[in-house]
């Protein structure tokens, strides 16, 4: 049984996986929102393995223990990774509502998007070096951030160009996007709105 600061640091440490699991559970719920779809958000999310192999493989080369400070990285690292995800998949859904044939869609998506995801995951990377750098007091505590969210972050933006292209043509074939449902939904009320002046004209008439 750990006692003491052994025993505080379990604690905060399977409290922090905790976190990590509500994070991802909460960041799919509210793709899902926007998406209005379920499997939209499962193919951002695979870009989420994608940032932790690249922050294990920094920790790994930087001799760097798993400790609080590097797993609260490691949350940082979902909306990071996510987000590249994002800009490829609802790209592809509207060059599809404009009627590209969906092997198309998806190779032009990744190729346009390409210059934004490396510009925001670049930034983001090169932001950390300051952390990488850090010595004196404290630079034991941001050392292990700036080494998960910059290989994370690296790695994941190199994968997620070829990965999240690949699973969208395998799974996503037979989905739709918002902008589909909320075309579909105006076309049913667009039908029935001609019923309304009608309407008016007979109640003014009496």
């Amino acid at each position: 049984m750990w006692d003491g600061e052994s025993g505080d640091y379990v604690r905060s440490g399977g409290q922090l996986y905790l976190t990590f699991l509500f994070a991802v559970v909460i960041v799919f719920l509210v793709l899902a929102a926007q998406f209005e779809s379920f499997v939209h958000p499962a193919i951002i999310l695979v870009t989420v393995p994608l940032a932790l192999l690249g922050a294990v493989f920094g920790l790994k080369v930087s001799g760097l223990s798993i400790n609080i400070f590097s797993q609260i990285a490691v949350i940082m690292l979902i909306g990071i990774a996510a987000k590249n995800g994002v800009l490829i998949v609802e790209f592809a859904n509207q060059l599809r509502d404009r009627g590209l044939e969906f092997g198309e869609a998806i190779v032009k998506a990744a190729a346009t998007r390409l210059r934004p995801v490396l510009m925001t995951s670049l930034c983001t990377a090169f932001g950390t070096i300051p952390f990488l750098l850090a010595t004196g007091a404290g630079s034991e505590q941001r050392r292990p951030i700036g080494v998960v969210v910059f290989y994370g972050t690296l790695l994941s933006v190199l994968l997620t160009l070829i990965v999240v292209p690949a699973v969208y043509s395998l799974v996503a074939r037979r989905t739709k996007s918002t902008q589909h449902t909320t075309r579909l939904v105006d076309r049913l009320l667009g039908a029935k709105q001609p019923q309304a002046p009608a309407l008016a004209t007979r109640e003014q008439q009496s």
